[in-house]
């Protein structure tokens, strides 16, 4: 991805579209965002290596926290046995809630703006703004510290990092 990335449009609509239909999703997803995000080239993305969130781990985070899921309710699945999704590069998935939900949240850390672009570093923040979402789940499946990675994050906001 560019290291031009530095607004929310193109990072929703283009880059985390592209995980979802790679996921065979019809809706943009938090993990699809935080997906897009870890892949770029910004201070977010660089906050979420250094916590040991590439890409790769995110992806093995989330299948770990489907699999912890299904178990709850009595399904034992193994994702590396599934077939592979088969992505739609003909559908356009819509934004989904949780989503919205972490647009809502970045909107909301502060400093609060009234004004102006939605960047990498407070979208980070909107995502990781939740105790109760798949994303918290999986960070916490891959023995993240979720609360210590939103402080550094609002400490860089803080500082102008956006």
């Amino acid at each position: 991805m560019s290291t031009e990335l530095k607004d929310l449009r193109t990072l929703l609509v283009h880059e985390a579209r592209d995980e979802a239909r790679r996921d065979g999703s019809r809706t943009v997803e938090a993990e699809h965002v935080l997906l897009a995000l870890a892949a770029t080239d910004t201070p977010a993305a660089r906050m979420l290596a250094e916590a040991g969130l590439t890409v790769d781990a995110i992806r093995a985070a989330l299948d770990q926290e489907w699999e912890q899921s299904l178990a709850v309710a009595g399904i034992a699945v193994k994702i590396g046995l599934l077939p592979t999704a088969t992505p739609d590069h003909g559908r356009t998935p819509k934004v989904g809630e949780s989503a919205i939900t972490i647009l809502r949240r970045a909107l909301d850390a502060p400093p609060k703006q009234s004004v102006g672009r939605i960047g990498p570093t407070r979208l980070l923040i909107g995502i990781l703004d939740s105790d109760r979402s798949r994303v918290a789940r999986a960070l916490k499946t891959a023995g993240v510290d979720r609360l210590a990675l939103r402080d550094r994050a609002l400490e860089a906001l803080a500082q102008g990092i956006h």
